[in-house]
């Protein structure tokens, strides 16, 4: 994978684990540091490009016109175009991260079970 396409697969989580944080509406801080320690637990031993997950969340949290179901199909996009990157280790590690990220609050509710259900629909996609 080249540097411009390791960045863009970092960005699109960014926009995939904020689309799980704010499908709700409101993105709480226990969502924030759970991602916070997720990715400085099982993510940045794999890359310092990592750091892009987190900016990018936060650029779209800041930003109060995101849709969150924009920047869910913009992680689907990136996978679509890219689905060589992705396999079951990867895939089982995003599912996880966003299921981190819709419990640390008050537990899943109904919108956050929609997207993980969403998303492991997703990901299965194309696997062989």
């Amino acid at each position: 994978m080249n540097q411009k396409t390791h960045i863009e697969f970092y960005k699109s989580l960014g926009h995939l684990f904020y689309a799980i944080a704010a499908i709700d509406n409101v993105i709480k801080d226990e969502e924030i540091n759970t991602l916070k320690a997720i990715i400085e637990s099982d993510w940045l031993a794999s890359n310092e490009a990592t750091n892009y997950i987190l900016e990018t969340f936060i650029q779209l949290q800041h930003i109060k016109s995101t849709n969150p179901e924009d920047s869910f199909q913009r992680f689907i996009d990136f996978r679509s175009t890219h689905q060589t990157l992705f396999n079951n280790t990867l895939n089982s590690k995003i599912i996880n991260t966003a299921a981190a990220i819709a419990n640390s609050y008050a537990k899943q509710n109904k919108s956050e079970l929609i997207a993980l259900a969403k998303l492991n629909i997703e990901l299965k996609k194309e696997q062989s």
